[in-house]
């Protein structure tokens, strides 16, 4: 077996494939752009949907990568399994209608076994298919593999519902006896079981049906090949590694952490492992994701970024690490994977600022979540109970970050159990909401395969021309049918030559007519999109006959179309102006370009303050107004990038791309259209500015006429307001506006005052009718207060002054019902508590409440309902 590093064994993989004719496609970010399906990218194909569904048709059929993905669903098992991670690579080699099982066998066979390559010993390695596959077995056989190397299971059939789907291939490499956890005879001992002897290297999916909407299997137009090879296995037998994390991926981390603990040791302690483990995967899952742009949060990808830092650092905890240590990991991890990353190593001080603090916020709850877990153990066995409930276990997992199996063990040291099925209810939950506050958008569409067939060429000319265009209709579609003529209704076509703008990268597509030789108008163009084979796909609505080959003359919406360019530039002087003053971390997160407004969403850590948003803004019409010329070029990526041009979502970008340079101040890959001068956009202003994601905030600008109008109403209202609380001025409208909350905050107090005196004055009324209930005094009572901080305060005479075993007041508060109830300590240690109480009587007047064992309090909807409320309040007394 050759010895190899992890880095020489990627390169070897991509090099095998680049050999073949494939392109190396560089790794996408962990965050899905366009993919509302995905929470994190999580297999190399996931990146390449939009070629296998035939929405986009690539430059070559065949292309190689290395893609780093995230998956979660069982992160209780990373560090207890030999082979489980949060944080894994993919090396894939993929087609999308070129060679098919017989070059996709033959080459895998290759790469595996030839001295050149991996060199593998063949005899160690042996296949799954699909039982009706028989191509595939026999292909398998022609390469070399002996047929009792080549085993047929069920589930071999790559499936995920609507889109591509079809039989797969799997490849495992026999570790060998030593790695025989199964006696010979058990079920699972075979390749394809669930043991530890033959491990899983290598899945060949044969893409070659449509699974339909209508649930059949289609023959795919274009079929195509989908593999997945794990770099961590292939490096665990190069390396000759029980585990993947005794390889060079891992150990170096583990070898850090080693040297923060206190005195702890891989392969020492078994549990200790675990932690070790455990560390190392989530660092790399967290370093990785942060660098790609994700934030922590409380939820979508921040949650699960909160979590694993959290879960590594309570088995950090275990190990003796008492103060912060993830921060110190990211470096390592950088250096591990600088080869194919350079950019983690290059974000390293950001990403360990993020960690840190994450750290620095969790060890503040981490004492408050184990004051809860003792508090509940201590009410569980005051209880008499044995078991803790599973909901209060999902609470520690949810709210202070503690794994199940750590409450569990906590328990377990004071002589409990936890109910483990109820914390799957509340998990279950968990996941059945993150799911369906993703999109319900298909995950992979259906190929179209019409589109996929016209390759006719189309030029488009809207950076140059915008009117008087003359192109030739050389197709149009109806009903997915290639048409010669159309007389009415909505059609797909696309000209020799364009100057309509297809909708990309966030820029919506211009809108226009078509006209006739005779210029009258035959048809409206409301929407243009890319087809697959890079054509632009006009949808228009036809008013007249139209035909096939016929020429005609096609014209933008020149103000609809200006008004997008200087929105468009916009973005591009906010993108760069928020890098200015944020940091050169922010990074574009995705955009919409309208004729009205602009948006735009960028990743940032934490707030953004009034005065960063005001320096902003300052600085984007400072541009404006210095009248900086707009410019674009075609080139190669490799001079785009040594302009110093800002790459946005990489992977839309081909061989040859477009940088778009404002003066010397923004220098972008763009494919949109822009204005000439930066003088056209007039004004710039800041309509909005909020969160709306895990570590997304949002911004909505305008420009131009829209500026001004804002700029108009708000001045309209500025005066509206001046008027009413009678500045003399303009300019004066601030400090009277200041001098009236004075004003009021005074009269409010002395309300406040008043209310307090009457609420006084009416105590003694109102604690004078008692009624003893069993051995039990209770004061029930309408009163007439403005809200509960008057009947709070009545409550707080009645505790001082012991009028009653027990205390429920009412007041109608306009149209609503605010209802307390107290209950004396005495009362309570028998067992009566506030909040029971207040849930037995707050449905008479249509709410429901809580609170304390002493106090307790609801509101309600219903004030005809208080007497039978307080009615209730004594019939619940006598049945205690």
């Amino acid at each position: 077996m050759k010895k190899l590093s992890s880095s020489e064994i990627r390169q070897m993989y991509l090099d095998f494939f680049h050999e073949k004719g494939h392109t190396i496609v560089p790794s996408a970010s962990l965050v899905p752009h366009d993919d509302p399906t995905l929470l994190w990218i999580n297999s190399g194909v996931a990146t390449m949907k939009k070629y296998f569904d035939g929405s986009v048709v690539p430059d070559n059929p065949r292309m190689t990568s290395s893609q780093k993905s995230i998956r979660t669903n069982d992160i209780e098992n990373v560090g207890r399994t030999a082979r489980h991670h949060t944080l894994f690579e993919m090396l894939g080699n993929f087609s999308v209608g070129d060679y098919f099982k017989k070059e996709a066998i033959s080459w895998a066979w290759e790469l595996l076994t030839s001295p050149k390559w991996f060199g593998w010993d063949p005899e160690k390695l042996y296949m799954t298919v699909y039982p009706k596959d028989t191509d595939a077995a026999k292909f398998w056989e022609e390469t070399g593999v002996k047929p009792d190397h080549i085993v047929k299971v069920e589930d071999n059939f790559w499936d995920i519902g609507q889109g591509p789907s079809g039989p797969d291939s799997e490849i495992f490499y026999d570790r060998g006896e030593a790695f025989n956890n199964l006696a010979d005879d058990d079920p699972e001992n075979y390749p394809g079981g669930e043991n530890e002897r033959y491990l899983e290297v290598w899945n060949i999916v044969f893409s070659q049906f449509n699974h339909t909407p209508e649930d059949t299997y289609e023959p795919l137009p274009r079929k195509n090949i989908d593999t997945g090879m794990g770099l961590e296995r292939v490096v665990s037998i190069f390396q000759d590694a029980p585990t993947n994390f005794e390889t060079d991926l891992f150990l170096p981390i583990i070898r850090k952490t080693e040297a923060l603990s206190d005195g702890k040791h891989y392969g020492d302690n078994a549990q200790d492992d675990v932690s070790f483990k455990v560390i190392a995967d989530h660092a790399r899952a967290i370093t990785f994701a942060i660098s790609d742009g994700a934030l922590p949060s409380n939820e979508g990808r921040g949650y699960v970024i909160r979590r694993l830092i959290r879960r590594a650092i309570l088995h950090g905890q275990k190990l003796g690490l008492k103060e912060a240590f993830l921060d110190q990991l990211v470096p390592i991890v950088g250096e591990i994977m600088q080869s194919h990353y350079p950019d983690v190593l290059k974000n390293a001080d950001y990403i360990e600022k993020i960690v840190s603090s994450e750290e620095s916020r969790f060890n503040e709850t981490l004492n408050d979540g184990l004051s809860l877990l003792n508090q509940l153990i201590a009410d569980t066995k005051k209880a008499g109970q044995d078991t803790l409930p599973g909901v209060d276990a999902f609470k520690l997992y949810d709210t202070y970050g503690f794994p199940f199996e750590l409450t569990k063990e906590y328990a377990g040291d004071e002589g409990l159990n936890v109910d483990e099925a109820g914390f799957e209810v509340e998990m279950k939950a968990q996941r059945d909401r993150a799911r369906n506050a993703r999109s319900s958008a298909k995950s992979m569409g259906v190929q179209r395969s019409l589109l996929i067939d016209i390759k006719t060429p189309s030029d488009y000319v809207g950076y140059d021309e915008l009117t008087d265009v003359h192109g030739d209709l050389k197709d149009i579609i109806v009903d997915e049918q290639l048409v010669d003529e159309v007389t009415s209704g909505t059609a797909e076509m696309i000209f020799s030559k364009t100057p309509f703008y297809a909708e990309m990268g966030g820029q919506v597509a211009d809108r226009g007519v078509i006209l006739d030789a005779d210029g009258q108008t035959v048809a409206k163009v409301t929407d243009v999109q890319n087809a697959p084979n890079k054509q632009h796909l006009h949808t228009v609505e036809v008013l007249k006959p139209m035909h096939k080959d016929a020429t005609y003359t096609l014209n933008v919406d020149l103000a609809f179309h200006a008004k997008v360019e200087k929105n468009h530039t916009a973005t591009h002087l906010l993108d760069q102006a928020l890098r200015d003053v944020l940091g050169e971390h922010t990074q574009q997160a995705g955009s919409l370009v309208e004729p009205g407004y602009l948006r735009f969403d960028f990743t940032h850590f934490g707030q953004v303050t009034d005065a960063e948003l005001a320096k902003v803004e300052q600085i984007v019409n400072d541009k404006i107004w210095a009248a900086l010329p707009v410019s674009a070029i075609q080139t190669d990526q490799e001079t785009g990038h040594k302009m110093g041009a800002i790459a946005v979502f990489t992977q839309k970008y081909g061989k040859i791309v477009r940088v778009v340079s404002i003066g010397d101040y923004s220098i972008e890959f763009d494919g949109g259209t822009h204005v000439k001068n930066s003088s056209e956009l007039g004004l710039f202003k800041i309509v909005s500015e909020a969160g709306v994601g895990a570590g997304v905030r949002r911004i909505e600008a305008v420009t131009s006429k829209e500026a001004f109008e804002l700029l108009s109403n708000e001045e309209t209202w500025l005066k509206t307001i001046a008027a009413q609380v009678k500045a003399p001025k303009l300019a004066d409208t601030t400090e009277r506006v200041s001098q009236l909350q004075a004003d009021l905050k005074a009269a409010q107090q002395k309300a406040a005052s008043l209310e307090s005196k009457l609420a006084n004055q009416q105590a003694d009324a109102v604690f004078e009718q008692v009624d003893d209930i069993n051995g039990t005094t209770l004061i029930a009572q309408a009163v007439q207060v403005s809200g509960m901080d008057q009947l709070r305060q009545l409550a707080d005479t009645w505790k001082t002054k012991a009028y009653s075993d027990v205390l429920v007041l009412g007041a109608v508060v306009g149209e609503k019902v605010n209802l307390l109830v107290a209950v004396s300590d005495d009362k309570v240690k028998v067992g009566l508590k506030a909040g029971d109480l207040i849930k037995a009587i707050a449905p008479q007047v249509g709410g429901g409440g809580g609170g304390r064992p002493t106090l307790a309090q609801a509101g309600g909807k219903k004030p005809a309902g208080l007497p039978a409320a307080l009615k209730a309040a004594h019939t619940w007394l006598s049945e205690q």
